[in-house]
C-alpha cells in the first residue's frame, strides 16, 4: 500500500507564502515526509525557479499544473495523483493537500495513511470537533470521477461531488487543529490539538511526535521536475 501527497498550490506566491519561517509547500513537504507519504508531487506554475528553490533538499517532484489551464482544481488534482503514479506504480491513494494548510501534523498524515489500510476505496477526511477538514486521502479509483467533475468547482466542492457521485466518505476525528485552520491563523494561536485516545486504525504510535528533521544523507539535491506530459505509470503497463 503506498500513498502519495499531492500539494496543490493555486499560484506561486501560495506555495512560497510564509509558514512560521519556512515557505508553505516546504513545510507542508516536511510533514508529508515524516508522516509516511510517498511519493510527494506538488502541483504549482513555477515561472522562476523560486518554488524548485524552496524545495531543495526534500524528497518532491515538482510538476507543473495540467494544461489547458482550465481544467480547475480537478484537473491539478488529477494531474498531481498521474504523476505520483508514474513515480511509484503501486500508488493507490493520494492525500490532497492544499497548500494554505500548512499546519496539519505529521501524526494526521500517518492516521490517514493508517485508516486506508482498513477502508479501502473510502474518501477519508480528517475532522476537527467535527469539521471536516484537509488534506483528504482519495483512492486512484477515483480518478475517473475527479476527471468528471467541472472545472469551476472549488476543491471543497470537488470532494463534495465525488461524494454525491457514489464514493463512501469517512470522517476521522483526529483531533489536529491544522486540518481546519490555515495560514491565515498564526501557529501560536491555534486551538488545543485533542487528538483521540486511541490511533483511529488501531496501531499505535506516538501521538504529538514532533516532526522529524528530514536527513542530509537521504534528502535529495533538489525536487525532481515533471514534464507537462507525463501521464499515469509512463513506459509501464496501465494498472487496471
Amino acid at each position: 500500500m503506498t500513498v502519495a501527497a499531492v500539494v496543490l498550490a493555486a499560484t506561486p506566491d501560495s506555495a512560497l507564502a510564509d509558514a512560521d519561517g519556512l515557505p508553505s509547500v516546504r513545510r507542508i513537504a516536511d510533514a508529508a515526509w515524516s508522516g509516511g507519504a510517498v511519493p510527494i508531487v506538488v502541483v504549482a506554475h513555477d515561472p522562476d525557479g523560486s518554488v524548485a528553490s524552496a524545495l531543495t533538499g526534500s524528497p518532491v517532484t515538482l510538476a507543473e499544473p495540467a494544461a489547458p489551464f482550465d481544467r480547475g482544481a480537478a484537473g491539478q488534482i488529477v494531474r498531481g495523483i498521474e504523476v505520483a503514479m508514474g513515480e511509484i506504480r503501486e500508488t493507490d491513494a493520494a492525500l490532497v493537500w492544499p497548500a494554505r494548510f500548512t499546519w496539519v501534523g505529521p501524526e494526521t498524515a500517518t492516521s490517514l495513511i493508517e485508516a486506508h489500510g482498513t477502508s479501502t476505496g473510502a474518501v477519508l477526511r480528517p475532522s476537527y470537533e467535527g469539521e471536516a477538514g484537509w488534506p483528504v486521502l482519495v483512492p486512484v479509483a477515483l480518478l475517473e470521477a475527479l476527471g468528471a467533475v467541472a472545472a469551476d468547482r472549488m476543491p471543497d466542492d470537488v470532494v463534495a461531488d465525488v461524494i454525491a457521485g457514489g464514493a463512501r466518505e469517512v470522517l476521522l476525528e483526529l483531533g489536529d487543529p491544522g486540518v481546519r485552520h490555515d495560514r491565515t491563523v498564526p501557529r501560536a494561536n491555534l486551538p488545543p490539538y485533542v487528538g483521540p485516545t486511541d490511533p483511529p486504525a488501531g496501531h499505535v504510535h506516538e501521538w504529538e511526535a514532533p516532526m522529524a528533521d528530514a536527513s542530509n544523507e537521504v534528502a535529495l539535491e533538489g525536487p525532481a521536475l515533471a514534464p507537462y506530459g507525463q501521464a499515469a505509470a509512463e513506459d509501464q503497463d496501465q494498472p487496471g
